[in-house]
């Protein structure tokens, strides 16, 4: 298990500095260095963690990553250790570890520094202890003969003859039958379930959403008694406790968040999804190839009661996640407890034979290959244009490009005079200039979008305003004179959000530009 998550961050690393920064990682060191409770889009966790980086080295992408492969790699040992707790061997952790690792979400995630891969990792590590807290004593007076297999006692009775075929398989049967387990629950748990909460609600409150389902799959499905205790309520406390400091924000500036999420559920991110593509997308988070295990592992924890709320809550997240137009990776830390539920019987299934490990070791290989040249920098980037990789994986395409951006912008910037301000867009075109535009003499530069516009206008002293991406009909209700500057182009053939958008220059605003801001503000 620990030997793969080891591979799996030396690629992460290995692979860390090609292409660029992302649009969001940009947008990440704009935000650290204007540190709040909260900001439109996001709280506070993934900006600060992106300020600690650029404190130590504000020139390394690696370095400024390397948050991001820590996390991803904790979500590879995560389902190792969730696969103990299903009852599983050595063989089986680590074939749940490798599947999680060969996964096209968790290698995606981990090579961008993004909410989504923390928020992985909570989803994650809440899952682990989700598993510790549904632990209970056998059913006394069951008689039931048993075998002890490793630390575990498992009950002969339990173990379907078709499948023990080596430890693993004994250790298998034990959490296939309700009360096998001897490794008692302790209700404390919830007081590490409340912190991690907490924690994860200050990098997404996406996390709510699985807290909540949760809750109701217990008091629907059972085992309700995990939630009779004082300790659950202390959990919950907790949990608020440290999401406050945000909710205040939040508050204080008129609930954002709720603009941006409609915004987003219409369709305004790059990454947004039809009802459709969010359904077939299930598929494919993980790996086409990957399908079946997490399916069987979503029939296994159905047919175990003490397990049964994990499956109920998944069906309530699918359908929450379906109806409000959510992104298909929302539903993404789901899986990897799903994978390990499945890895564990594979395991037993798999016995001692060498072909049929051979046969499963090299689907996980090839899900693993197939998910790394599609959502690791693996190709150059010549070799982008008319692959199917910037089809597949739209991040791809963000994080190239950004200094022949910054370039064509610096250009423009040189044949004006004066006092000159900037504004564009979208934040990943103002972060491009925050962190490129010093060799070109460009100023700070200023947008509507989301965090940036809490953050102030342009200067009432700028002669001119260079527009970067701004299209001229909106233009026309902020200047008088608008004149056309050039176009973006990265000269790559990289078709991204920035390839071929206009540059405008503008003259003689309106009103004074702390009149006009309101109507720069957009959020999404």
């Amino acid at each position: 298990m620990y030997w793969v998550a080891g591979v799996f961050a030396a690629v992460l690393v290995a692979f860390s500095n090609r292409y660029g920064y992302h649009r969001d990682e940009l947008y990440f060191l704009a935000a650290g260095r204007h540190p709040a409770w909260g900001y439109a889009d996001q709280p506070p966790f993934t900006p600060l963690v992106a300020r600690a980086m650029a404190a130590i080295d504000p020139e390394s992408l690696p370095l400024l990553r390397a948050p991001a492969v820590l996390a991803a790699t904790l979500v590879v040992v995560c389902a190792g250790l969730m696969a103990r707790e299903f009852g599983g061997g050595r063989a089986a952790r680590a074939l749940a570890a490798a599947a999680v690792a060969s996964a096209a979400l968790v290698q995606g995630a981990g090579h961008l520094l993004s909410t989504a891969v923390f928020d992985l990792a909570a989803w994650s590590v809440l899952g682990l202890l989700l598993l510790r807290l549904l632990r209970y004593p056998a059913r006394p007076g069951s008689g039931a003969k048993s075998v002890t297999v490793a630390q575990y006692s498992v009950p002969v009775a339990a173990a379907d003859p078709a499948v023990v075929e080596s430890a693993d398989a004994v250790i298998a049967a034990k959490s296939a039958v309700d009360g096998a387990a001897v490794l008692r629950a302790d209700p404390r748990w919830w007081l590490a379930i409340g912190l991690v909460a907490g924690a994860g609600l200050l990098n997404k409150s996406l996390l709510i959403f699985p807290g909540a389902a949760l809750v109701v799959a217990l008091l629907v499905v059972g085992p309700r008694k995990v939630l009779a205790t004082r300790y659950f309520p202390v959990a919950v406390g907790l949990a608020a406790l440290l999401w406050l400091p945000y909710l205040w924000w939040q508050a204080r500036n008129g609930w954002p968040q709720w603009d941006v999420g409609r915004a987003i559920a219409g369709g305004s991110s790059g990454t947004s999804d039809s009802p459709i593509m969010f359904v077939l997308l299930q598929f494919g988070l993980m790996g086409p190839l990957l399908t079946p295990l997490w399916i069987y592992g979503l029939w296994r924890l159905w047919r175990e009661p003490r397990y049964r709320a994990i499956p109920v809550a998944y069906g309530l997240l699918f359908v929450v996640f379906l109806l409000t137009g959510g992104k298909a990776y929302y539903l993404g830390g789901m899986y990897p407890i799903l994978l390990a539920a499945g890895a564990v019987p594979l395991a037993g299934m798999l016995g001692l034979r060498r072909w049929r490990w051979a046969a499963a070791c090299s689907v996980v290989t090839v899900n693993a290959i197939g998910s790394a040249v599609l959502f690791l920098p693996i190709l150059p980037v010549s070799a982008l244009p008319g692959s199917p990789v910037l089809a597949v994986n739209y991040d791809a395409g963000e994080t190239i490009g950004w200094p022949e951006f910054v370039r064509r912008i610096g250009a423009v910037r040189a044949g004006l005079g004066g006092d000159v301000a900037v504004l564009t867009a979208n934040y990943g075109e103002a972060g491009a200039i925050e962190r490129f535009g010093a060799p070109y003499d460009l100023p700070t530069p200023h947008s509507g979008h989301n965090a940036y516009w809490w953050w102030g206008p342009p200067p009432g002293t700028a002669t001119e305003v260079l527009m970067v991406g701004i299209e001229r009909d909106r233009l026309a209700e902020l200047c008088a004179v608008v004149e056309p500057a050039g176009r973006i182009d990265n000269g790559l053939g990289i078709d991204n959000d920035e390839q071929g958008e206009p540059l405008f220059v503008c003259r003689e605003p309106r009103a004074p530009w702390h009149e006009l801001w309101p109507r720069a503000k957009h959020l999404g």
